[in-house]
Protein backbone atom coordinates (compact mmCIF):
# COMPACT_ATOMS: atom_id res chain seq x y z
CA UNK A 1 0.00 0.00 0.00
CA UNK A 2 0.95 3.18 -0.74
CA UNK A 3 2.50 5.04 2.06
CA UNK A 4 0.36 7.94 3.27
CA UNK A 5 2.76 11.23 2.61
CA UNK A 6 2.63 9.63 -0.86
CA UNK A 7 -0.94 9.13 -0.61
CA UNK A 8 -2.00 12.57 0.32
CA UNK A 9 1.00 14.47 -2.08
CA UNK A 10 -0.55 12.62 -4.95
CA UNK A 11 -3.76 13.34 -3.98
CA UNK A 12 -3.21 17.08 -3.26
CA UNK A 13 -2.01 17.65 -6.70
CA UNK A 14 -4.34 16.08 -8.38
CA UNK A 15 -6.95 18.91 -6.44
CA UNK A 16 -4.83 21.69 -6.92
CA UNK A 17 -4.72 21.40 -10.91
CA UNK A 18 -8.16 19.93 -11.44
CA UNK A 19 -10.19 22.31 -8.80
CA UNK A 20 -9.53 25.57 -7.71
CA UNK A 21 -12.68 26.44 -5.81
CA UNK A 22 -12.53 23.31 -3.87
CA UNK A 23 -8.68 23.72 -3.07
CA UNK A 24 -9.94 27.35 -1.52
CA UNK A 25 -12.59 25.43 0.82
CA UNK A 26 -10.36 22.92 1.85
CA UNK A 27 -7.75 25.77 3.23
CA UNK A 28 -10.43 26.04 5.71
CA UNK A 29 -10.53 22.54 6.92
CA UNK A 30 -8.30 21.30 10.01
CA UNK A 31 -5.89 18.90 8.82
CA UNK A 32 -7.26 15.91 10.07
CA UNK A 33 -10.82 16.62 7.65
CA UNK A 34 -8.77 18.28 5.07
CA UNK A 35 -6.68 15.12 4.32
CA UNK A 36 -9.61 12.97 4.26
CA UNK A 37 -11.74 15.76 1.92
CA UNK A 38 -7.99 15.57 -0.74
CA UNK A 39 -8.02 12.04 -0.72
CA UNK A 40 -12.19 11.73 -1.60
CA UNK A 41 -11.45 14.38 -4.27
CA UNK A 42 -8.65 12.67 -6.22
CA UNK A 43 -10.27 9.40 -6.56
CA UNK A 44 -13.72 11.37 -7.66
CA UNK A 45 -11.53 13.05 -9.97
CA UNK A 46 -9.36 10.31 -11.28
CA UNK A 47 -13.11 8.02 -11.82
CA UNK A 48 -14.68 10.71 -13.79
CA UNK A 49 -11.68 11.31 -16.02
CA UNK A 50 -11.12 7.73 -16.78
CA UNK A 51 -15.22 7.91 -17.59
CA UNK A 52 -14.93 10.87 -19.73
CA UNK A 53 -11.27 10.03 -21.10
CA UNK A 54 -9.91 13.25 -19.90
CA UNK A 55 -6.81 14.22 -17.64
CA UNK A 56 -7.77 16.30 -14.33
CA UNK A 57 -11.22 17.21 -16.41
CA UNK A 58 -9.23 18.76 -19.48
CA UNK A 59 -8.36 17.50 -22.82
CA UNK A 60 -8.32 13.80 -24.52
CA UNK A 61 -6.13 11.34 -23.47
CA UNK A 62 -6.35 7.50 -25.34
CA UNK A 63 -8.32 4.82 -23.24
CA UNK A 64 -6.95 1.20 -24.29
CA UNK A 65 -10.49 0.06 -22.96
CA UNK A 66 -13.69 -0.11 -24.18
CA UNK A 67 -15.98 2.35 -21.65
CA UNK A 68 -17.97 -0.39 -19.59
CA UNK A 69 -14.68 -2.20 -19.19
CA UNK A 70 -13.33 1.18 -17.89
CA UNK A 71 -16.25 1.27 -15.40
CA UNK A 72 -16.88 -2.71 -14.53
CA UNK A 73 -12.66 -1.95 -13.60
CA UNK A 74 -13.33 0.98 -11.47
CA UNK A 75 -16.55 -0.59 -9.73
CA UNK A 76 -13.94 -3.44 -8.85
CA UNK A 77 -11.10 -2.13 -7.70
CA UNK A 78 -13.48 0.70 -5.57
CA UNK A 79 -15.26 -2.42 -4.07
CA UNK A 80 -11.55 -3.60 -3.17
CA UNK A 81 -10.86 -0.45 -2.01
CA UNK A 82 -13.88 -0.16 0.51
CA UNK A 83 -13.08 -3.96 1.64
CA UNK A 84 -9.80 -1.96 2.41
CA UNK A 85 -7.37 -4.33 0.09
CA UNK A 86 -4.33 -2.52 -1.01
CA UNK A 87 -3.92 -2.27 -4.33
CA UNK A 88 -0.47 -0.23 -4.41
CA UNK A 89 -2.68 2.80 -6.32
CA UNK A 90 -2.47 6.19 -4.61
CA UNK A 91 -6.25 6.64 -5.46
CA UNK A 92 -7.56 3.42 -4.45
CA UNK A 93 -5.20 3.83 -1.25
CA UNK A 94 -6.48 6.78 -0.53
CA UNK A 95 -10.08 6.01 -0.72
CA UNK A 96 -9.58 2.75 1.11
CA UNK A 97 -8.38 5.46 4.26
CA UNK A 98 -11.46 7.86 3.87
CA UNK A 99 -14.09 4.58 4.05
CA UNK A 100 -12.08 2.99 6.85
CA UNK A 101 -11.69 6.40 9.24
CA UNK A 102 -15.24 7.42 8.69
CA UNK A 103 -16.74 4.18 8.01
CA UNK A 104 -18.34 5.17 4.45
CA UNK A 105 -20.76 2.65 3.85
CA UNK A 106 -19.46 1.17 0.14
CA UNK A 107 -23.03 2.07 -1.40
CA UNK A 108 -22.11 5.66 -1.00
CA UNK A 109 -18.93 5.89 -3.60
CA UNK A 110 -20.65 3.06 -5.51
CA UNK A 111 -23.56 5.07 -6.00
CA UNK A 112 -21.58 7.78 -7.82
CA UNK A 113 -20.28 5.16 -10.46
CA UNK A 114 -23.46 4.27 -11.10
CA UNK A 115 -23.78 8.38 -12.04
CA UNK A 116 -20.80 8.06 -14.16
CA UNK A 117 -22.91 5.04 -16.22
CA UNK A 118 -25.76 7.25 -17.02
CA UNK A 119 -23.12 9.51 -18.91
CA UNK A 120 -22.14 5.91 -20.23
CA UNK A 121 -25.00 4.69 -21.81
CA UNK A 122 -26.14 8.51 -22.81
CA UNK A 123 -29.18 8.68 -20.47
CA UNK A 124 -32.22 11.21 -21.53
CA UNK A 125 -33.33 13.81 -19.18
CA UNK A 126 -37.04 14.19 -19.71
CA UNK A 127 -37.47 16.64 -16.98
CA UNK A 128 -36.50 18.30 -14.45
CA UNK A 129 -36.87 15.00 -11.68
CA UNK A 130 -34.81 13.16 -14.03
CA UNK A 131 -32.09 15.68 -13.98
CA UNK A 132 -32.09 16.02 -10.41
CA UNK A 133 -31.67 11.66 -10.08
CA UNK A 134 -28.22 12.28 -12.34
CA UNK A 135 -27.34 15.37 -9.54
CA UNK A 136 -27.95 13.10 -6.90
CA UNK A 137 -25.36 10.12 -8.26
CA UNK A 138 -22.91 12.69 -9.22
CA UNK A 139 -23.18 15.37 -6.92
CA UNK A 140 -25.37 14.61 -3.96
CA UNK A 141 -23.91 11.40 -2.83
CA UNK A 142 -20.37 13.67 -2.46
CA UNK A 143 -21.96 16.08 -0.36
CA UNK A 144 -23.33 13.32 1.72
CA UNK A 145 -19.79 11.46 1.86
CA UNK A 146 -18.04 14.88 2.59
CA UNK A 147 -20.61 15.69 5.36
CA UNK A 148 -19.30 12.21 6.66
CA UNK A 149 -15.84 12.81 6.30
CA UNK A 150 -16.99 16.61 8.60
CA UNK A 151 -18.28 14.22 11.50
CA UNK A 152 -21.76 14.31 10.33
CA UNK A 153 -24.27 11.13 10.72
CA UNK A 154 -27.20 12.70 11.48
CA UNK A 155 -30.14 12.26 8.83
CA UNK A 156 -31.13 16.27 8.76
CA UNK A 157 -27.32 16.79 8.20
CA UNK A 158 -26.84 14.11 5.86
CA UNK A 159 -29.99 15.90 3.85
CA UNK A 160 -28.44 19.20 3.80
CA UNK A 161 -25.08 18.17 2.50
CA UNK A 162 -27.29 16.20 -0.62
CA UNK A 163 -29.00 19.51 -1.39
CA UNK A 164 -25.78 21.37 -1.60
CA UNK A 165 -24.30 18.63 -3.42
CA UNK A 166 -27.66 19.36 -5.91
CA UNK A 167 -27.18 22.42 -6.25
CA UNK A 168 -23.50 22.19 -6.85
CA UNK A 169 -24.08 19.97 -10.05
CA UNK A 170 -27.51 22.23 -11.27
CA UNK A 171 -25.18 24.97 -11.15
CA UNK A 172 -22.53 23.16 -13.30
CA UNK A 173 -24.84 22.45 -15.80
CA UNK A 174 -26.36 25.96 -16.47
CA UNK A 175 -22.52 26.63 -16.28
CA UNK A 176 -20.89 23.82 -18.83
CA UNK A 177 -24.37 23.43 -20.96
CA UNK A 178 -22.99 24.58 -24.62
CA UNK A 179 -19.33 22.28 -23.65
CA UNK A 180 -21.45 19.20 -22.77
CA UNK A 181 -23.65 19.32 -25.81
CA UNK A 182 -20.59 19.44 -27.80
CA UNK A 183 -19.25 16.32 -25.76
CA UNK A 184 -23.08 14.55 -26.88
CA UNK A 185 -24.79 15.56 -23.67
CA UNK A 186 -27.15 17.05 -22.77
CA UNK A 187 -28.34 17.49 -18.98
CA UNK A 188 -30.61 20.10 -19.37
CA UNK A 189 -34.45 18.85 -18.72
CA UNK A 190 -35.96 17.80 -22.43
CA UNK A 191 -39.70 19.46 -21.87
CA UNK A 192 -37.98 22.51 -20.48
CA UNK A 193 -36.08 22.80 -24.01
CA UNK A 194 -39.02 21.51 -26.18
CA UNK A 195 -41.01 24.14 -24.19
CA UNK A 196 -38.27 26.79 -25.82
CA UNK A 197 -38.59 25.21 -29.12
CA UNK A 198 -35.03 23.43 -28.68
CA UNK A 199 -34.86 20.09 -29.67
CA UNK A 200 -33.05 17.80 -26.50
CA UNK A 201 -30.15 16.85 -29.18
CA UNK A 202 -26.38 17.97 -28.70
CA UNK A 203 -26.59 19.59 -31.97
CA UNK A 204 -29.67 21.66 -30.95
CA UNK A 205 -28.81 23.10 -27.56
CA UNK A 206 -24.77 23.74 -29.17
CA UNK A 207 -26.19 25.81 -32.31
CA UNK A 208 -25.19 29.56 -31.38
CA UNK A 209 -28.64 30.31 -33.20
CA UNK A 210 -30.32 28.92 -29.99
CA UNK A 211 -27.77 30.86 -27.34
CA UNK A 212 -31.15 33.39 -26.08
CA UNK A 213 -33.39 29.97 -25.72
CA UNK A 214 -30.78 28.23 -24.01
CA UNK A 215 -30.27 31.07 -21.57
CA UNK A 216 -33.59 30.97 -20.52
CA UNK A 217 -33.72 27.25 -20.10
CA UNK A 218 -29.81 27.37 -17.98
CA UNK A 219 -31.48 30.73 -16.10
CA UNK A 220 -34.36 28.71 -15.11
CA UNK A 221 -32.20 25.65 -13.73
CA UNK A 222 -30.42 28.15 -11.74
CA UNK A 223 -33.22 29.29 -9.93
CA UNK A 224 -34.36 25.63 -9.65
CA UNK A 225 -30.73 25.05 -7.24
CA UNK A 226 -31.84 28.13 -5.02
CA UNK A 227 -34.20 25.82 -2.89
CA UNK A 228 -31.49 23.69 -2.50
CA UNK A 229 -29.01 26.12 -1.46
CA UNK A 230 -31.03 27.92 1.17
CA UNK A 231 -31.43 24.13 2.70
CA UNK A 232 -28.12 24.07 2.76
CA UNK A 233 -27.07 27.09 4.53
CA UNK A 234 -29.65 25.96 7.79
CA UNK A 235 -27.32 22.67 8.20
CA UNK A 236 -24.41 24.46 8.74
CA UNK A 237 -25.20 24.43 12.45
CA UNK A 238 -25.11 20.53 12.43
CA UNK A 239 -20.85 21.26 11.44
CA UNK A 240 -17.57 21.71 13.38
CA UNK A 241 -17.20 25.51 12.98
CA UNK A 242 -13.97 25.22 10.68
CA UNK A 243 -16.47 22.60 8.36
CA UNK A 244 -19.08 24.97 8.30
CA UNK A 245 -16.86 27.69 7.19
CA UNK A 246 -15.34 25.88 4.20
CA UNK A 247 -18.94 24.60 3.60
CA UNK A 248 -20.28 28.30 3.60
CA UNK A 249 -17.76 29.58 1.56
CA UNK A 250 -18.26 26.76 -1.31
CA UNK A 251 -21.18 27.25 -1.26
CA UNK A 252 -21.22 30.82 -2.08
CA UNK A 253 -18.79 30.54 -4.40
CA UNK A 254 -20.71 28.34 -6.64
CA UNK A 255 -24.38 30.20 -6.53
CA UNK A 256 -21.71 33.19 -7.52
CA UNK A 257 -21.11 31.59 -10.50
CA UNK A 258 -25.21 30.61 -11.11
CA UNK A 259 -26.00 34.08 -10.79
CA UNK A 260 -23.39 35.24 -13.07
CA UNK A 261 -24.61 32.80 -15.80
CA UNK A 262 -27.87 34.80 -15.39
CA UNK A 263 -26.70 37.67 -15.77
CA UNK A 264 -24.68 37.25 -18.80
CA UNK A 265 -27.58 35.58 -20.71
CA UNK A 266 -26.71 34.43 -24.12
CA UNK A 267 -23.37 35.43 -23.40
CA UNK A 268 -22.75 32.93 -20.48
CA UNK A 269 -20.45 30.52 -22.87
CA UNK A 270 -18.23 32.73 -24.82
CA UNK A 271 -15.88 32.34 -22.14
CA UNK A 272 -15.71 30.30 -19.05
CA UNK A 273 -17.72 31.53 -15.93
CA UNK A 274 -14.92 31.47 -13.02
CA UNK A 275 -14.44 32.78 -10.06
CA UNK A 276 -11.62 35.53 -9.09
CA UNK A 277 -9.39 35.59 -6.83
CA UNK A 278 -10.18 38.98 -5.34
CA UNK A 279 -14.13 37.18 -5.37
CA UNK A 280 -12.85 33.99 -3.44
CA UNK A 281 -11.49 36.14 -0.78
CA UNK A 282 -14.80 38.26 -0.36
CA UNK A 283 -16.59 34.84 -0.29
CA UNK A 284 -14.07 33.25 2.34
CA UNK A 285 -14.82 36.12 4.44
CA UNK A 286 -18.26 35.71 4.30
CA UNK A 287 -19.12 32.62 4.80
CA UNK A 288 -16.58 32.89 7.94
CA UNK A 289 -19.58 35.78 8.90
CA UNK A 290 -22.40 33.13 7.44
CA UNK A 291 -21.12 30.24 9.89
CA UNK A 292 -20.64 32.04 12.64
CA UNK A 293 -24.18 33.60 12.74
CA UNK A 294 -25.89 29.93 12.39
CA UNK A 295 -23.96 28.57 14.91
CA UNK A 296 -24.33 31.09 17.43
CA UNK A 297 -26.06 29.88 20.81
CA UNK A 298 -28.77 32.02 19.68
CA UNK A 299 -29.38 31.09 16.60
CA UNK A 300 -32.11 30.02 14.95
CA UNK A 301 -32.92 26.41 15.17
CA UNK A 302 -32.74 24.46 11.77
CA UNK A 303 -35.94 25.12 10.09
CA UNK A 304 -37.76 22.12 8.52
CA UNK A 305 -36.92 21.06 4.76
CA UNK A 306 -39.60 21.49 2.79
CA UNK A 307 -41.29 18.56 1.42
CA UNK A 308 -40.80 19.43 -2.72
CA UNK A 309 -37.53 18.76 -2.64
CA UNK A 310 -35.62 16.01 -3.91
CA UNK A 311 -34.93 13.17 -1.14
CA UNK A 312 -32.23 11.20 -1.53
CA UNK A 313 -32.66 7.52 -1.69
CA UNK A 314 -29.70 6.74 1.01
Amino acid sequence: MTDAAGLLATATRSMREGSRSFATATRLFDARTRESAVLLYAWCRHCDDVVDGQALGLGRVAQAAPLHERLATLERRTQLACAGVPQDDPVFDGLAVVVRRHRLPAHLPLELLAGFAMDARGTHYASLADTLVYAWRVAGVVGVMMARVMGATGAQALDRACDLGLAFQLTNIARDVVEDARQGRVYLPADWLRAEGVLPEPAAVAAPRHRQQVARVAARLVRAAEPYYDSARAGLCELPWRCAWAVATARGVYRAIGREVVRRGPAAWDRRVATSPVAKGWHVLRGAAVAGVLQAPAAVPMHERPQELFRRPM
